[in-house]
């Protein structure tokens, strides 16, 4: 049985970060869940990543155009920041506010609003809803340079209602008309991107955002039920204070932290799974003037969250599986090459980052998993825990040699899956794990061929723990 401060300790840090070494873990669990959590929720206290050092090493990291590199840098940061949660709500708004490479085509460009997302990610939802809407790349990625006083593109008013903001419905009533769309599209005209520079011979300039009074619609409009000449930042401002913003807000962060909810297009007819804390979430929004650091406060402060049934109740991103993975083995947390192939891997399982397939992002829970992404999930991390030479295996390996002098087959299991998660797997997968591990009886490190024997058998007990199904989930 795992220790409880470890084991929720563990829990925090897998779903407000990308998880954490062993080591690390203890050090949190010995400062307290209090601390930890003050910590993680004010980022600015946190140091940051000493980016002259990433940018010497990595010149193309600089302003780079290529989407690759700014995925490598990207996957880098989820690594090593020490700043964990803000790099987990970064993750979630590009989840949230979709824009993609695929049509943006400027590396930098996506770069810039993954860096939008990391800088205000956890303050204030009005302030980072004016920002999306002011967003050269979001600006052009749905539409709304095309957009005019006499000819209006409904596109970002859409998913601004739909997908940003209020969602399409809560408690089986829906949140807004096709008026309502079409009065929001109107009050977003003018608000374009200012013309760019040739390209040659220079290369790209960055793109601007420019508001051209002369093509906006200054007539009056009926939004939500309220009439006025209303601009976009009067549309932001009837969003915000709207009870559906609240809901939707909330139901997306106990999706992302707690537990795989229902997808997105069914919220209108499902309930949340846990009405009062979602209720508090959205006490704490209003309360705070729109907070979204207040909001998570009440989320990891909750009863809710700390019980043992949310646990490994949520499939891991592929983004999760690849950051979670090398901070678990300490592999790229120094800069070095190789990063690369990493960077690729959550493609290979599902989510191409900063080119999500649509605006409405991906689906997730369950819908991450099929034959083909299962194979590569389970691949990528047998591969790495099962390599003994990694500093975070060998550290594991030699936590599990300090527990005594000889390890019966069910001692030497039990501490695996504890030192990997903890992770609690059910009676059939560890009776399966148990029955391996007994075919070679116990294990003893006392002489260099029992240390190297032991060393062998840990790694491919690390290989078996990451093909089993319990190991998806975080």
């Amino acid at each position: 049985m795992a220790d409880e401060n470890i084991a929720l300790m563990a829990h925090l840090l897998r779903r407000s970060g990308f998880g954490a070494s062993r080591d690390e873990i203890e050090a949190k669990a010995a400062q307290g869940y209090q601390q930890t959590l003050d910590d993680l929720l004010n980022p600015e206290s946190q140091p940051i990543i000493e980016e002259d050092l990433v940018f010497r090493y990595n010149p193309s990291y600089w302003q780079s155009a290529a989407i690759e590199n700014n995925v490598q840098a990207w996957l880098y940061t989820m690594i090593n920041t020490p700043r964990q949660l803000q790099e987990k709500m970064c993750l979630f708004w590009h989840m949230i506010f979709c824009a993609g490479h695929s049509k943006i085509d400027s590396g930098y460009e996506m770069g810039r609003m993954v860096a939008m997302f990391r800088e205000h990610g956890m303050g204030n939802f009005r302030d980072l809803i004016y920002r999306l809407s002011t967003s050269p790349g979001m600006m052009y990625y749905l539409d709304n340079t095309e957009s005019h006083q006499v000819a209006v593109n409904e596109n970002y008013g859409r998913e601004l209602l739909e997908l940003f903001s209020l969602g399409a419905g809560k408690d089986e009533e829906f949140n807004y008309s096709e008026d309502d769309v079409k009065a929001c599209a109107r009050a977003f005209t003018g608000w374009n991107n200012a013309p760019a520079y040739p390209p040659f011979p220079y290369g790209r300039s960055p793109w601007e955002f420019r508001f051209d009074p002369a093509d906006h619609d200054d007539g009056e409009k009926t939004f939500l039920g309220e009439t006025g000449p209303w601009n976009g930042d009067d549309i932001l401002d009837i969003i915000c204070k709207q009870p559906a913003t609240a809901r939707f807000l909330a139901r997306h962060l106990y999706n992302y932290f707690v537990a795989d909810d229902a997808q997105i297009p069914a919220w209108r007819l499902t309930p949340p799974q846990n009405l009062d804390l979602i209720q508090e979430m959205e006490k704490a929004y209003f309360d705070s003037g729109y907070d979204i650091t207040e909001m998570l406060r009440v989320l990891f402060n909750s009863d809710t969250f700390k019980s043992e049934s949310v646990r490994f109740a949520k499939v891991k991103s592929p983004a999760e599986v690849v950051a979670g993975t090398l901070r678990l083995v300490e592999e790229h947390r120094e800069i070095k090459l190789g990063l690369f192939q990493h960077s690729q891997e959550p493609k290979y399982m599902g989510m191409d980052l900063m080119n999500p397939p649509t605006v409405e992002g991906w689906h997730t829970g369950r819908e991450w998993i099929d034959s083909g992404t299962l194979v590569e999930r389970i691949n990528y991390a047998s591969d790495l825990l099962g390599n003994t030479e990694l500093p975070g295996v060998k550290g594991l390996i030699n936590r599990l040699m300090s527990r005594g002098d000889s390890l019966s087959p069910e001692t030497f299991v039990d501490g695996c899956l504890d030192l990997i998660g903890p992770i609690t797997v059910d009676d059939g997968t560890r009776s399966e794990l148990v029955a391996h591990a007994q075919k070679a009886g116990d294990l003893r490190h006392g002489s260099s061929s029992e240390q190297s024997d032991f060393t062998r058998r840990t790694g491919e007990m690390f290989q078996m723990i990451a093909s089993t199904a319990e190991f998806q989930f975080e």
